[in-house]
């Protein structure tokens, strides 16, 4: 048989032969593609998050509880008397509170940091953190534990300039009345209101 009409044979035995469907090698790689975007993206956004707890420079261990009852009370030097005063009797209306009732000694780290830092960012002076003094003997000893925390962590803040445990009408020894620094943001406003209207001295 001449080999011409091997492959006549061929073709025709193979007619009616119908080729297996598969899905294209492309689409394969892509979804290969998709996941290790994906991975990436995961990883990316660990990174982020992991940045972000580094930023928070409070500490976790070695914190010390203290009785619910105990009176908070510290100020920076510089801070004027009359300021403190006016801040332990409660005359500064607190622009803004944090609630810690409840929450794990992490969590509370985490938020009081947040709520420190956003505050100042605002430009707010006076804030109120409340942590609680527990009616049961299992919340005191949660809120010791974090009235602790608080106590250590406020004075890791250099942008806290002084706090006392606030007034019975304000939640008392369950509370704290927080002293930011001025921002440069408010600085500068107060600068401007104070020269508004000024003569320069030149010109006297």
């Amino acid at each position: 048989m001449m080999a011409g009409e091997d492959d006549d044979s061929f073709l025709e035995a193979m007619s009616d032969v119908v080729p297996l469907k598969r899905e294209p090698r492309v689409a394969a790689r892509g979804r290969g593609a998709d996941k290790r975007d994906s991975s990436l993206q995961h990883r990316r956004a660990a990174a982020v998050a992991a940045n972000d707890r580094d930023r928070n420079i409070l500490s976790r261990d070695g914190i010390e509880p203290l009785d619910p009852w105990y009176v908070l009370d510290f100020k920076r030097p510089g801070i004027q008397n009359g300021v403190f005063r006016k801040l332990r009797q409660g005359r500064y209306e607190a622009e803004a509170r944090l609630d810690l009732h409840r929450m794990t000694a992490a969590i509370a780290r985490r938020e009081l940091f947040e709520f420190v830092q956003e505050s100042h960012q605002f430009g707010l002076r006076s804030v109120l953190v409340i942590h609680g003094k527990g009616e049961s003997t299992a919340e005191r000893e949660r809120s010791s534990i974090l009235k602790g925390c608080v106590d250590q962590w406020l004075r890791e803040l250099e942008i806290v300039q002084a706090f006392h445990s606030a007034q019975p009408r304000h939640g008392g020894t369950g509370a704290i009345y927080v002293l930011l620094r001025k921002s440069q943001e408010k600085k500068r406003e107060n600068r401007e209101r104070f020269m508004k209207g000024r003569v320069p001295y030149d010109a006297v």
